[in-house]
């Protein structure tokens, strides 16, 4: 019995397509292994400054509530906060005078709370750029 010649062509490409789907198949599978690997990198970016925005801002508002409460100055912990956030106080430090009361120990530093805004705005505006290069 002789097999006709048009079967095994036709099994041939059977076989020549099946091989092509699974290539697509598998281009698509690495397309969206591939985004999904860019969107996990996004989202890190974004959350990292969150993060560290969240983290500077709780820093700032302690100082400002240690310095509106009055705080012994030579506490441990007030020196502490007052060291570390010194560094992102000092842009803003003589930006205003902030205003006394209780024979001075009582500060409503003003110039931390336009380092709060600045920094939260900065924050947003790094967040929309990764976005804006994230989307192009």
């Amino acid at each position: 019995m002789n097999k006709d010649p048009h079967e095994q062509s036709n099994s041939e490409r059977r076989q020549e397509l099946r091989s092509e789907e699974e290539a697509f198949r598998l281009q698509q599978e690495e397309g969206r292994l591939e985004t999904g690997k860019r969107s996990a990198t996004f989202a890190w970016i974004i959350n990292s400054i969150y993060l560290l925005v969240g983290l500077l801002e709780i820093l700032l508002i302690l100082r400002f509530l240690l310095r509106f409460s009055g705080a012994n100055t030579q506490n441990t912990f007030a020196q502490f906060i007052y060291n570390l956030s010194a560094p992102f106080i000092a842009p803003f430090s003589t930006l205003f005078i902030s205003p006394v009361s209780g024979g001075g120990a009582n500060i409503f530093d003003v110039n931390a709370l336009i380092a709060i805004i600045i920094y939260s705005l900065l924050g947003w505006l790094g967040v929309w750029l990764v976005r804006f290069i994230y989307a192009r």
